[in-house]
């Protein structure tokens, strides 16, 4: 025999009855479980994205992958130390050819004879950082010219040097270069 109302209960009208609320609150729980479940979704991919990133698509053992990854380190750190000693050595290499380099130098134009025809003759002097180098002279006449290369060892010549060629030693020694 079927009940009156029929086979349902009787329609809840109102939020007045104990029947009612309960309704609401098992609705709005039910809600809140399906956003949760929904926001654990979202999460549990992005942690199986990064899971993939970090062990790769094979899914190897976490222990043997960190094994991997340590003996790839290793190679990659004696491969830098390899390059270090490299560059070391490349390094030296420039720095000792590099202290002869000509890293002073001065040119000083001057009038030889005190002629009238300005001041054709010059002195270059070309040093290192160690005062070591060469003075070159090339005195000038209306009729001949002359050119003088003398050596210069820390400082000092052991030939005689004019004044000019003093003068142009001393002002690459001071960094004042040409006039």
């Amino acid at each position: 025999m079927i009940p009156p109302g029929g086979p349902y209960p009787d329609p809840v009208d109102g939020l007045e009855s104990t029947v009612g609320i309960v309704a609401l609150a098992a609705g709005a729980l039910a809600l809140i479980a399906l956003l949760s479940c929904l926001l654990l979704a979202i999460r549990l991919r992005r942690v199986r994205n990064d899971q993939r990133l970090v062990l790769g698509e094979d899914r190897r053992d976490l222990v043997e992958h960190a094994a991997a990854l340590a003996r790839r380190v290793d190679s990659l750190q004696g491969s830098v130390e390899d390059q270090e000693e490299r560059l070391a050595r490349r390094l030296n290499e420039a720095e000792r050819r590099l202290d002869g380099a000509v890293t002073k130098t001065a040119v000083l134009r001057y009038d030889a004879f005190n002629e009238t025809s300005g001041r054709q003759s010059s002195t270059v002097a070309l040093l290192d950082d160690r005062n070591t180098g060469v003075v070159v002279s090339a005195i000038l006449q209306r009729e001949q010219a002359r050119v003088y290369a003398k050596p210069i060892l820390d400082g000092r010549s052991p030939l005689e040097l004019s004044p000019e060629e003093l003068e142009a030693m001393e002002r690459a020694r001071r960094g004042r270069g040409s006039e």
